[in-house]
């Protein structure tokens, strides 16, 4: 009878601890978040959106495998918000990206992150929340463009292919 308790006493003590820790990674995140938000230099933003988008990511692995596609999908857009707001605080501060490179390589870093783990939660998903992430998706691979073009502006362009040259005939 006494092991009973003693079990039945640990089992509590577990879901006890686990049920703070929950409370406190949300605690962490929403800290995270208002950092984030007050943040007046842009490259900080950047190093901060770094752990915010982690613990984002998270939180949306935990809710899909709980089958909340709903958080996955909000969790997913803000993080697409959060990331739109560092890179028009990188291109107002430091607007040649060519020489001041650092924030916008660490944000390019970010988004091919955020992009994998939109696609494992779009394979995750059901069939209605497929499309909100397809967006986040979408705008992310646009501000990874974005980005590309900002990094790399005298790249070559893509010429359009031309045809062979067509023999004269006599």
């Amino acid at each position: 009878m006494k092991a009973g308790r003693a079990t039945l006493g640990a089992v509590c003590g577990l879901l006890v601890v686990a049920t703070i820790l929950r409370a406190a990674a949300g605690e962490t995140l929403a800290e995270t978040q208002a950092r984030f938000d007050r943040e007046p230099d842009s490259v900080h933003k950047v190093k901060v959106l770094e752990k915010l988008g982690n613990a984002q990511f998270d939180v949306a692995r935990h809710a899909g495998k709980s089958g909340d596609h709903g958080t996955v999908a909000l969790t997913l857009e803000k993080y697409r918000d959060n990331v739109r707001a560092a890179l028009d605080a990188l291109k107002k501060q430091h607007p040649n990206a060519e020489k001041q490179s650092e924030g916008y390589r660490h944000l390019e870093f970010q988004v091919r992150k955020g992009i994998r783990e939109v696609d494992e939660s779009l394979l995750m998903a059901s069939e209605a929340f497929r499309p909100p992430l397809q967006i986040v998706r979408d705008d992310l691979n646009g501000v990874e463009e974005e980005l590309l073009k900002l990094l790399f502006p005298r790249r070559p362009v893509e010429a359009p292919p031309t045809k062979p040259p067509t023999e004269k005939q006599p």
